[in-house]
């Protein structure tokens, strides 16, 4: 690959979220600065999606955890084609834009998760890792793998000091959820300054303690290193992976770089001016990418669409081997009629005497475990008491991904994030 291009076309995020930031005149410029490199990196080596179909059932999935960076996923969007223009870019943070201070799901194409609140992405992340690992077991067979996709997050320093992001990393960990990456922007920044103001634990034995192998790339502008680290993870079958990179929030613009003022606050044009001469960017015009840049993007997208031919065919030759598991495999994935299942007679037959609603709650569930076949859930440790196990059909485990009960443990703000996920 051409490293020149390559800068450029990291570059390019880097100056079109700014560009994006300033002319809104609110955002947060520091992470899409700093944490460009890692994000090109992963979306244009190994990030399997195609832009013409971005509710693919077997792409992988990017959630940005520190949603506040939302407008170094706009700018990979708009770049790789999906659909987001630069006059899109243009309306970051406006009423009715395509391009909301915080990504939002079903709003705009190829957002995999509406993020914002710290930590909550990367509960998500756990349970669309959860989901997939569920419908492996279900509809994969030995010559056919229907689902086979991975899930990756992006987090920084603020979503791993809530609490949230400890009980689902716990529970990934727990469960070996080993299509499961996590990538660190490990920058040491935050708002009120240098984060060893409150947090100072080693994040790493952290993870590792809760099950994940780790990795550290000290260089967070080393693609090559960021690209061998991923595809560590990808070649390991027995864990999920959590990579610290370390990066400079602020990249790029010399008065900025390294401080708390470049995280949440626009640049300034004079900064802007700056970081265009320290990026050896040519185009002073805001908004402006080379042809040739958007002509590698291009190319980039290309090769992305063999992806998704490649499952088509797999999948037109699942449907004519197992034309059963087939309709049970769209099945799961209609979203149905919530109305329609409110007309099931058992639903409505009356009880001779009083109950506690958690009995009565407990019968309607298994009712709806037979009408809904992807129904997949738990509770918060307390299933014997309220009634929430769903009866002979196991529980979820690394042994035995089929089951569709979910032991969540003591992991009340955790269950919801990744049932959100799910």
């Amino acid at each position: 690959m051409n490293k020149e291009i390559e800068t450029k076309a990291i570059n390019s995020i880097r100056i079109l979220s700014a560009d994006g930031i300033q002319k809104a005149n609110s955002g947060h410029p520091g992470l899409p600065l700093g944490a460009a490199p890692m994000a090109y990196t992963l979306w244009a080596k190994h990030l399997h999606f195609h832009p013409e179909h971005p509710e693919w059932d077997n792409r992988d999935r990017f959630v940005l955890s520190a949603g506040h960076g939302s407008m170094m996923l706009y700018s990979l969007l708009h770049l790789f084609s999906f659909g987001l223009s630069k006059e899109d870019l243009m309306q970051f943070r406006q009423l009715g834009s395509l391009t909301p201070g915080h990504p939002e799901y079903g709003h705009t194409k190829g957002i995999d998760a509406t993020t914002g609140p710290l930590g909550a992405g990367l509960a998500m992340a756990v349970g669309m890792a959860m989901a997939e690992s569920h419908l492996a077991a279900e509809f994969n067979k030995e010559d056919l793998k229907l689902v086979d996709h991975r899930t990756y997050a992006l987090c920084g320093d603020g979503c791993l000091m809530e609490g949230i992001s400890s009980e689902a990393l716990s529970l990934a960990g727990t469960l070996k959820l080993d299509k499961l990456t996590i990538l660190y922007d490990s920058n040491k920044i935050s708002i009120e300054g240098n984060t060893d103001i409150a947090f100072t634990e080693n994040v790493e034995q952290r993870m590792q303690a809760f099950g994940f192998k780790t990795l550290t790339v000290e260089d967070g502008n080393d693609i090559e290193a960021i690209s061998k680290a991923i595809e560590t993870a990808k070649e390991d079958c027995s864990a999920p992976y959590f990579i610290t990179i370390k990066t400079q929030i602020g990249y790029g613009v010399p008065k900025k770089m390294g401080s708390a003022s470049a995280h949440g606050e626009p640049l300034g044009e004079e900064n802007i001016k700056e970081m265009r001469k320290f990026l050896n960017w040519e185009e002073e015009e805001p908004f402006l990418v080379p042809k040739e840049v958007y002509a590698h993007y291009d190319a980039l997208v290309e090769e992305k669409k063999t992806s998704y031919s490649a499952w088509e065919a797999l999948r037109a030759k699942y449907e004519k081997a197992y034309p059963e598991c087939y309709a049970k495999y769209c099945a799961y994935h209609n979203p149905g009629s919530a109305a329609s299942l409110l007309q099931e007679e058992k639903l409505w037959t009356a009880v001779e005497k009083p109950e506690a609603t958690r009995s009565s709650s407990g019968e309607v569930i298994q009712i709806l475990k037979d009408l809904v076949p992807n129904l997949f859930g738990g509770s918060a440790d307390l299933a014997p008491s309220n009634k929430t196990e769903m009866k002979g059909e196991g529980f979820y485990s690394p042994e035995n991904p089929l089951g569709k009960n979910i032991h969540f443990g003591v992991r009340e703000l955790a269950m919801a994030g990744i049932a959100n996920g799910i």
